[in-house]
This record gives C-alpha cells, sequence and structure tokens, in this order.
C-alpha cells in the first residue's frame, strides 16, 4: 500500500494470485488509500470525502450483491460466503458514516476491516472457479481409469468419447486460469501440463488401439502405460497449480532462508539453477558488505548456498559434452569462490571478535562478487557452446527417427540388427540433447524459461525412448496398421519435442547474446528526435534489492494509474474529441508501464528506458495542463473554480521537478538506483496532482455543462500521432530486443 496508513494491504495483495483479483481490488485500495490519506478533512466532515464514502458504499453494495448470488449458486462456500458479505456489508456502511461523522480517527481501522472483507469475498469466489477447474480435472481422470481398463474396442470407443468431451472443458478451463494467473512461473506450468495432455491425446489413442489388437505386446503395453502416467502427471501439476502449490509447501519453506525475503531470489532456488544459486550468493555477499559484517546464522547461510552452487556446477563439469577448457575453468572459479567466502567469513569472525576497520569486509566482498560474476559468464558461455549445436543435433535425431520408422516395417534379421543400430544412435543424440536442456535450464534468466526448459528435458527424457519402443511393435508385428500408426504418432512427438528444444536453445542464445544491439526501440521515443535528452545514459542493470526498494513506490504508483483510469472513464459519455480524457489515458499508460518496471516486466527494459518513458510524462502533462488552462476560462467564478486552479498551479512545478531529475547526470550504479527511485517518487507527485486535476475538471463540467470542443487545438494542440505513440498511448505491446547487458531488472 502507500504510504497511507494501511501497512495490511501488502499482506492482502500478497494473497492474490490471480489478475482478475487484482483489477477488481486496485480501484478500492486507491478509494480507500485516499481516504485514509485525507482522514483530517474527514474530521472536519469534508463534502467530497462524504461523497467519496458514499460512492465507496454504494460500490461495496453492488459487490456484494454478486457475492450472494455466487453463495446461492454455489452451496459449498454458501455459508462463507453470507459471512464475508454481510462483513463487507457492514465495512461499506462504517466507511459511510466515518466520512459523513467527525470521527477521522476511526478511517484506519474501518478502511482496514472493508479491504479485508472485500478480499475475502474474491478469494471465497476465486475458490468456486478453481473448485469446477478441480472437478474437471476429476473428471478426465476418471475418464483415463476407465480407459485403462477396457478390454475390447466397442468399450474403448464409448471410453474414449467421453475422455475426449472431458479434455476439451479442461482444456478451456486451464487456459482462462492460465491468463487469469499473476505469477509467471506458475503460468508457464500450466502451459507445459496443457501442452503434455494435448500431445498425448493422440498417442493415448494409438497405443491403446495397438494394445488391444496386441495384448501380448510388452512394449506395446509399455507405450500406453507412459502415455497414461505422463497424462496424470500433467493433471497433478494442474492440480497443484491451481490450489497454488500450497501441499508441501511448508517443507521447502526453509530452503528458501539462505538468500532473503525476495519473492525473485526464492524462485530461483526454487527452481534449482546455478544462476539462482550465484545470484543468491551475491546478494548474501552484498548484505554482508551493507550490514559491515555477517553473524553466525547468515555464515550458515553462506556455506549452505554455496555448497548448493557447487553441486549444480557438477551438471556442467560431469557433462561429457562439455569441452576440456570449460571444464577447467567452472572447476577453477568454483576453487576460487570458496576461497574468497573462506576469507569472507575469516574476516566477518574477526570484526565480531575484535572489530577494526572495513576495509578488510570491503576487500573480501569485492573478491567474492568478482569470482561469482566470472563463474557464471563461464556457466553461461559452456552452455552456449552446446546449445549452439542444438539444431543439427535436432536435425540429426529426426532422420534417424524416419530410419527407424522405415526400417520397422521390414521384417529379417538384418533389419533386426539395422533397428537396433539406429536405436542406439537415436538414444546416444537423445543423451546429447537432454544433457544441453539441462545446461540451458541453469542459465535460464526468466522463470518461464526455466519453467520450459525443465519440462523440455522431462519429456524428452520420458517420450524419447519411446519412439524405439513403438519401433520395436511394429518389427514384431510389421502388417499391423495400429503399430504402424501408433509409431508415426510417436515420432510425431518427437519431432515436436526436438523442435521445443532447438526453439528453446535459440531464445537463450538470444538473450544471453552479448553482442550490443544497435535496433532502435519501436515502443520508445528517439532521444534527440522528439524529446528534450540530447544523449541518452547508460543503460544499467538493477538487482533484486534495488527493484524491491522501488516495488513500493511502484505500486502506489499503479494505484493512482487505476484511480487515473477510473476517473477518466466517468467522461466517455461526455465528447469523444474530449483531449483532457485522451492525455490522462495516454499518462495512465505511462505511470502503469513504470510500474511494470519496478517489477521486471513490461516494455521498460532498462533504466535508460526508464527515464525516456519519464520525459515523455513530464512532456504530456505539459500539454495536459495547457488543455485544462483553457477549459479552465470557461469555469465560472466560484469555490470550485478556486479548487481547480490551485491543483492546475502545481502542475509546472511537478513537471520541471520531474524534468530536472531525469537529466540529472549519474556515474555508477548507486547514483543511478538513486537516481530511478528519485524518477518514480517525483512521477508519482505529478500523478497525484494530475489525478486531483482530472476529478475536479469532471466535476466542472458536470456541474456547468461545459462544451469541450475545441480545447485541443487551443492552447497546448495535439501532440503528433508518434509522440502520442512514443509516450506509451500508441506502442504499449511493442517489445523492445534488447541484449542482456541492457536488460534491467
Amino acid at each position: 500500500m502507500a504510504a497511507a496508513g494501511l501497512p495490511d494491504g501488502d499482506v492482502h495483495m500478497y494473497q492474490i494470485k490471480t489478475r482478475s483479483i487484482e483489477k477488481t481490488l486496485l480501484p478500492l485500495i486507491k478509494q480507500i488509500s485516499s481516504l485514509v490519506a485525507t482522514r483530517g478533512e474527514a474530521a472536519a466532515g469534508g463534502a467530497a470525502v462524504q461523497r467519496v464514502g458514499a460512492a465507496v458504499c454504494c460500490a461495496v453494495e453492488r459487490f456484494v450483491a454478486v457475492g450472494e448470488t455466487i453463495a446461492d449458486d454455489n452451496p459449498d462456500v454458501r455459508h462463507s460466503m453470507v459471512l464475508a458479505c454481510k462483513e463487507a456489508r457492514a465495512a461499506g456502511r462504517a466507511i459511510e458514516r466515518v466520512c459523513a461523522g467527525a470521527d477521522g480517527a476511526g478511517m484506519v481501522s474501518a478502511a482496514r476491516a472493508l479491504l479485508a472483507s472485500v478480499t475475502r469475498v474474491l478469494l471465497l469466489a476465486d475458490m468456486v472457479v478453481v473448485r469446477q477447474l478441480l472437478l474437471a480435472k476429476d473428471k478426465v481422470a476418471r475418464s483415463l481409469d476407465r480407459l485403462e481398463s477396457v478390454s475390447n474396442f466397442a468399450e474403448f470407443v464409448r471410453a474414449f468419447t467421453e475422455f475426449g468431451g472431458g479434455m476439451v472443458e479442461l482444456a478451456r478451463l486451464t487456459a482462462e486460469r492460465r491468463a487469469d494467473l499473476r505469477d509467471e512461473r506458475r503460468k508457464a506450468q500450466v502451459a507445459a501440463a496443457r501442452n503434455v495432455l494435448e500431445r498425448s491425446t493422440l498417442m493415448l489413442l494409438t497405443s491403446s488401439k495397438t494394445c488391444l489388437r496386441h495384448p501380448g505386446s510388452a512394449s506395446a503395453r509399455e507405450n500406453r502405460d507412459t502415455v497414461f502416467c505422463q497424462m496424470r502427471r500433467a493433471m497433478d501439476l494442474i492440480h497443484y497449480v491451481v490450489r497454488d502449490g500450497l501441499p508441501g509447501h511448508e517443507e521447502h519453506s526453509h530452503e528458501l532462508q539462505p538468500f532473503s525475503d525476495s519473492h525473485e531470489q526464492a524462485a530461483q532456488w526454487e527452481a534449482g539453477t546455478a544462476l539462482g544459486a550465484l545470484r543468491g550468493l551475491s546478494t548474501q555477499v552484498r548484505t554482508a558488505r551493507a550490514r559491515g559484517g555477517a553473524d553466525a546464522g547468515r555464515r550458515r547461510a553462506l556455506a549452505a548456498t554455496l555448497r548448493a552452487l557447487v553441486e549444480r556446477t557438477h551438471d556442467f563439469t560431469d557433462s561429457a559434452y562439455t569441452s576440456h577448457e570449460h571444464r577447467q575453468r567452472i572447476l577453477a572459479l568454483a576453487e576460487r569462490i570458496a576461497y574468497e567466502l573462506e576469507r569472507l567469513v575469516a574476516v566477518a569472525v574477526s570484526l565480531e571478535e575484535q572489530g577494526g576497520s572495513g576495509a578488510a569486509l570491503e576487500s573480501a566482498c569485492t573478491g567474492a562478487t568478482s569470482a561469482a560474476s566470472e563463474l557464471e559468464r563461464a556457466l553461461v558461455s559452456a552452455a552456449r557452446e552446446q546449445a549452439r549445436d542444438l539444431s543439427s543435433l535436432a536435425d540429426d535425431a529426426r532422420k534417424l527417427a524416419s530410419d527407424l520408422a522405415h526400417i520397422a516395417s521390414s521384417c529379417g534379421e538384418r533389419e533386426s540388427e539395422r533397428l537396433h543400430n539406429i536405436a542406439s544412435q537415436l538414444h546416444e543424440q537423445l543423451d546429447h540433447i537432454i544433457e544441453v536442456c539441462k545446461l540451458l535450464r541453469h542459465i535460464a534468466m526468466s522463470e518461464t524459461l526455466q519453467v520450459s526448459a525443465k519440462f523440455a528435458e522431462i519429456n524428452l527424457r520420458i517420450y524419447g525412448p519411446q519412439v524405439v519402443t513403438a519401433a520395436r511393435t511394429l518389427a514384431a508385428h510389421p502388417s499391423s496398421a495400429a503399430a504402424r500408426e501408433n509409431l508415426d504418432v510417436f515420432v510425431d512427438m518427437w519431432a515436436w519435442l526436438l523442435a521445443d528444444a532447438a526453439r528453446l536453445a535459440k531464445e537463450l542464445l538470444d538473450l544471453t547474446d552479448e553482442r550490443p544491439d544497435k535496433q532502435q526501440y519501436s515502443s520508445l521515443p528517439r532521444p534527440g528526435k522528439h524529446g528534450t535528452t540530447s544523449k541518452p545514459l547508460k543503460a544499467v542493470r538493477l538487482d533484486s534489492d534495488e527493484q524491491a526498494k522501488i516495488a513500493k513506490s511502484g505500486l502506489e504508483m499503479k494505484m493512482m494509474s487505476s484511480e487515473m483510469d477510473a476517473e477518466t472513464e466517468k467522461w466517455q459519455g461526455a465528447d469523444e474529441n474530449n483531449d483532457i480524457v485522451k492525455r490522462a489515458k495516454n499518462m495512465s499508460s505511462m505511470a502503469f508501464a513504470m510500474y511494470q518496471f519496478t517489477k521486471g516486466e513490461g516494455r521498460l527494459n532498462t533504466t535508460q528506458d526508464l527515464f525516456t518513458q519519464a520525459e515523455y510524462f513530464a512532456e504530456e502533462a505539459n500539454r495536459l495542463y495547457k488543455i485544462i488552462r483553457q477549459f479552465s476560462y470557461q469555469v465560472p467564478a466560484g469555490t470550485i473554480k478556486k479548487e481547480l486552479l490551485e491543483h492546475l498551479d502545481k502542475v509546472p512545478t511537478y513537471v520541471q521537478q520531474l524534468q530536472f531529475t531525469v537529466k540529472e547526470p549519474t556515474v555508477g550504479r548507486a547514483a543511478t538506483f538513486s537516481k530511478v527511485d528519485n524518477v518514480i517518487q517525483e512521477t508519482k507527485h505529478l500523478m497525484n496532482v494530475i489525478s486531483k486535476v482530472v476529478t475536479t475538471c469532471f466535476d466542472c463540467a458536470n456541474k456547468y455543462k461545459l462544451d469541450f470542443t475545441g480545447l485541443s487545438a487551443a492552447g497546448a494542440g495535439r501532440g503528433s500521432s508518434r509522440d502520442e505513440e512514443a509516450a506509451g498511448g500508441g506502442g504499449g505491446d511493442a517489445k523492445p530486443g534488447g541484449s542482456s547487458s541492457d536488460t534491467a531488472m
């Protein structure tokens, strides 16, 4: 939450796992934050605060009516939902009473109660959605059990028809859930599970038919059982994600301690990657430097992280496909990190026992972080070397599978020997490709790529050998149409898996490419052409600690953006040519993009992207100021005009402060981070005053029935379409293609 006196708000937002609930809550959170921030005015019974209180109460009444409808339709949650709706209604009325009365001190408790009760209603409604998905999953699971137990074709056809209908419903519900999830790892896991189910369905059909046609064939039964097993695992994963991974969560909680409370670092630790361990180690070293030492607990955490790192580098050094040069370099750097950490621990113990200067600690920390950076580069280089060969490996493996299918349809001792030889080659290729996928997961820089690499490895490991198994079935029954069809389907699956691995390698090669990027960002303005910045500053990456520090300000800005959107929605019926609305929406879009930057998401990839966007935010605010200044001439003299001008007169000051902050030169990481924080803060202040101006404009327009015609041409004039796109109004979906050295967050 903002600094509005609602510290529990962050806890509520942490419970929210879906975008639909987040989208519903944010406008309410913003309104509550505004009320709490102005509780002194509430004590005086201000008219504006009374209106907001009444509006909140009405909104809660409508919201509760929907919740009660859900309760009527779902007996499982009826009792809990009715109680939650009752609490929400009471909290809404309490807010209205506080806003209308003199009890300003009761605003905080009333706001907390309202936010908690509304969140509870939303979570209960989400439980209904989860239950529907789990029921669909259970229905498919029962169909699978029935399919596995059939003994004749007629029964199989009926069971498969029922299974197909259930799969269609499950696919629809999982697609909707995936789109609604906020967590990128969970979204990627659902996508991986859906791919397995979709691709395995045809294999389930052909392997079951082959097994029914040749009940004595062990290879046919192995094909079928493998498909059943994988589909059940995919549904278990869907169940796990939909329930938000709560089963077993406590068992793994101790593993998160060696890093910090950062969700990003915890996810990296959970992923079990070498890159995650390295970055966690670097974070711990920076913490030791900032705290002037490391106590016994932090020293144990450093040792645990080092053990995890060494264990994960074994995947590189133990691989038969890692070159001797890379292996020796990785081993040497791992030893160097161990030495540097041992030195750091010794210095920390000495400082704790004897005291002294921090020069030795600074030197030890610098040595450790330098070694970690070098090891990261060595691991990326080793993985890249193997990833470059993956495309040719995949082509060879596809050809081997085609040859295998061709030979399996023939019979004879000679063909049997050739089949054995090709199968051996295919297994060798498979082992190599799996090794590459394993290394790619270790260097994956996003949770989505980590999950993709993990499941590429798992699917290749499980389904890859089944191509040979299917070929053996056909070799034993060369005239069987069912066995031939089954082999063709498994070969197609093999080709899909190889294509997945090759695409993954290409994405990671592109992300870790160290060549400078010369591409201009299509979604951002080009410095020197439309803006006031003549020379772009060097782009800098922010680490997880720095990102966490600005995340709170980013959330506050997002809530302001949501309030701006809510305000501009009121204007839609006024005039389709209303330039105030257009400019305000444009600024809201830019503020939201800057909020996404604080989370490491969205189209702003580097600190320079953020600064450029902030500059255009200031320019757009200046244009809006001129338009509203022209609009103010139509407003008759009175209290409301005075309020409008009071807010409006603050805009140039905030614009100038933001522009000065953006243009301020920086040298070094610390200065850049400080500038990022200042830019976010100044943008937030400007957004706040703009929101008040737009709200007051709306009140004036309603009260005096004012005309907006010609406003865009007067005063400010319209910005060019290219200006609007650069500022974020039209290019929000474009993705810059920055290199890894430029990627912020």
